[in-house]
């Protein structure tokens, strides 16, 4: 079956769809004219209605956000789907996600699904629904630009067929798995919600003073004054400046010339009493130089980039709230690297998203093996920050709430949110001294390494709880969830009642109507 020899248990027999089900039917076209009621005899469906009930980790359907009338239903010949109908895509990407469902009342579906009517005689609903979840219907999409799947191909689905009440236990036993692996799963998923909770706690209470409160007490003699602090900062600024100038000057004054220094506002009164002792705040352009990518007249366009080459171009793909990701990279070539003007990384800069997904970092540092690397102008790189700004220091500090806050309040933009470079430049900094900087970065790496542990440990638990669920359907289907009992159906009936069943169909095909209807009449 299926290009591989299965046994068969005692008592069962081999089938396939057709055999199993009263009928194969596929949707049917939805004029718009008659789309957009909210009331009517039948909800009809279409695939973004499958996707929505699916994602909601629903077993059936039994609504939509159309409904159409008896009299627009006979008028457009649509065709109902009988309660217990296993409905699924047929046709485009929806197809390649196995979304299954049971029809929980009579239903219409537009002609991108399709539905088996199981043979309630022969086979149970459950036991059909949860073996099509088996299924990879995406193997058999036609290779054209739309993936689709044929009836035939339905049709000619191989499985193995136990007697009918075997399949009822074989179903109560797999619901009855899969609800303690739900129950499992969602506690899983809490545990990884406190999780991501708790490292923001961690952030927040390490620039809020209080993670290393204990180390301030306990080390008074290491700490600056901010005042000391402050002036220091301007001294190592001041140094820094005058280094840059002497270097564009070595240079023959090539590109812009450093941009004067501002002074260094002083600490209000409310930072002086809100601050922890020995810290003060400062806005980023008073820490570090801010560039954001190229977009001028030689930007590359689309002819530009290559999977390979002379410089990769970051895209927003290559950064994450976890830093650089490589696996799907553009290049330029050293000519279109070097007619760019801005945004060439250099090792130590930081990188931060400004566009769509804001606020991902990544550091540059010596462990990346790229020697070429540009911005595009959808980021920032964050250069030549300050001597007393340790850079893991200032990596935290870019993930911590204290900046998430100011992105969310000062970003623009609906469709793509947008952070203006100005705005970024205004952000505040909280800081203390050099030794408490390394003291933060000692206690979050250490609590955050738990983390991203016991992190580690959901997702493997995660990942043997769906394997697990596969392994569950395995068994069920070859006959080892559930003990046989002996007063069963012999297989010999049951393949004398399919027989039977098969020449009623064949003698007496399926009218298309509502069962609701005919009661009426």
């Amino acid at each position: 079956m299926n290009g591989e020899e299965k046994e068969i248990p005692f008592g069962w027999t081999a089938a396939n769809i057709e055999v199993v089900s009263s009928e194969l039917i596929s949707g049917s076209g939805f004029p718009k004219e008659y789309q957009g009621d909210s009331s009517g005899e039948f909800p009809f469906a279409k695939v973004g209605d499958i996707s929505k009930a699916f994602r909601a980790k629903q077993k059936c359907i039994d609504s939509a956000n159309h409904f159409i009338s008896e009299e627009v239903r006979e008028e457009i010949k649509a065709k109902i789907f009988p309660k217990g109908t296993i409905v699924f895509p047929k046709i485009g990407e929806a197809l390649k996600g196995n979304y299954r469902l049971v029809t929980s009342r009579e239903m219409l579906f537009d002609n991108n699904v399709m539905g088996i009517v199981p043979n309630t005689k022969i086979i149970s609903a459950d036991f059909l629904f949860y073996f099509l979840n088996t299924q990879d219907l995406g193997k058999f999409s036609v290779a054209t630009a739309v993936p689709s799947v044929r009836r035939g191909d339905v049709a000619a689905i191989q499985m193995l067929l136990p007697p009918i009440n075997e399949q009822h236990r074989i179903v109560a036993k797999i619901e009855e798995l899969f609800s303690e692996l739900d129950k499992g799963i969602e506690n899983l998923k809490t545990a990884r919600a406190q999780l991501k909770v708790y490292r923001q706690a961690l952030l927040k209470h390490a620039f809020e003073g209080k993670l290393t409160a204990q180390w301030r007490a306990e080390n008074q003699d290491k700490l600056e004054t901010a005042d000391t602090l402050l002036k220091r900062i301007q001294q190592e600024r001041t140094q820094r400046h005058q280094q840059q100038l002497a270097d564009w000057e070595a240079t023959g004054k090539q590109g812009s010339k450093p941009k004067a220094l501002k002074p260094l506002p002083p600490l209000t009164q409310e930072e002086l009493t809100e601050l922890p002792e020995g810290w003060i705040a400062l806005c980023v352009e008073n820490l570090c130089d801010i560039e954001d990518g190229d977009r001028g007249e030689h930007y590359p366009t689309k002819g530009d980039f290559s999977d390979s080459g002379y410089c990769l171009f970051l895209n927003a793909k290559n950064v994450t709230k976890r830093g650089f990701a490589f696996q799907e990279n553009s290049f330029i070539s050293e000519q279109k690297h070097l007619a760019l003007r801005k945004g060439t990384l250099k090792r130590g800069d930081i990188v931060f998203t400004s566009r769509g997904t804001l606020g991902n970092i990544a550091h540059y540092n010596d462990a990346i093996k790229y020697e070429h690397v540009r911005i595009n102008s959808g980021m920032f790189l964050i250069r030549n920050y300050d001597v007393s700004l340790t850079p893991d220091f200032l990596y935290y500090h870019l993930n911590a709430p204290i900046i998430t806050r100011q992105i969310e309040k000062l970003q623009s933009g609906t469709a793509q949110p947008q952070l203006p470079i100005r705005e970024f430049k205004s952000f505040r900094f909280v800081i203390p001294g050099k030794e408490e900087q390394q003291q933060i970065v000692q206690e979050l790496e250490a609590k955050l390494s738990e983390a991203d542990q016991l992190d580690q440990t959901i997702t493997t638990a995660l990942q043997q709880a769906e394997a697990l669920r596969q392994s569950i359907l395995k068994k069920a289907f070859s006959g080892q969830l559930v003990p046989q009992d002996p007063h069963d159906e012999p297989a010999s009936k049951l393949l004398a009642r399919i027989k039977a069943e098969r020449t009623d169909i064949a003698a007496k095909p399926r009218k298309n109507v509502s069962t609701k209807f005919i009661k009426e009449t």
